[in-house]
């Protein structure tokens, strides 16, 4: 038995892409950024570097990425990892690191509109009032004994 599981959390390069496959099968695709900084042992200086991740959702968690995340979202993806070697154009080789996520989840604590900004929480309708603050300016807890943990 063999395992190649990737797990890994970024941002997101630009906004998903939702296909379907000429049997109806919805496949969204997007590009995830994963920044590392390393320090120089020699030098003592920082410098950060960007690995670039090509990730492709099937079926109904394909429909949910698209509608949900948008470019600039922080995300963590599980998957099955891949690479691929390819030529650009002129010439050169590179490769390609690509997953087929089976588990997306947004890390934003709101949703991003269309043009990026931040709309209302997650899960409250359009236009809806903002709880109110607790004395203190603290929101108010009294609904956290609906949380399930």
């Amino acid at each position: 038995m063999s395992l190649c599981k990737l797990m890994f959390i970024g941002n997101l390069g630009r906004d998903p892409e939702m296909r379907y496959t000429p049997s109806g099968r919805p496949v969204t695709q997007f590009t995830v950024a994963v920044n590392q900084s390393t320090k120089n042992q020699q030098t003592g200086e920082w410098t950060e570097e960007t690995d670039w991740f090509r990730v492709s959702v099937w079926g109904d968690r394909a429909e949910r990425a698209a509608d949900q995340l948008r470019k600039g979202n922080r995300v963590f993806v599980e998957g099955r990892f891949k690479s691929r070697e390819y030529e650009t154009q002129d010439g050169q080789k590179r490769v390609s690191l690509d997953v087929t996520a089976d588990q997306v989840i947004n890390l934003e604590k709101r949703p991003r509109d269309d043009e990026g900004t931040f709309g209302e929480p997650a899960g409250a309708p359009a236009g809806a009032p903002r709880p109110a603050a607790a004395p203190g300016g603290r929101p108010d807890e009294s609904d956290l004994d609906d949380l399930p943990f």
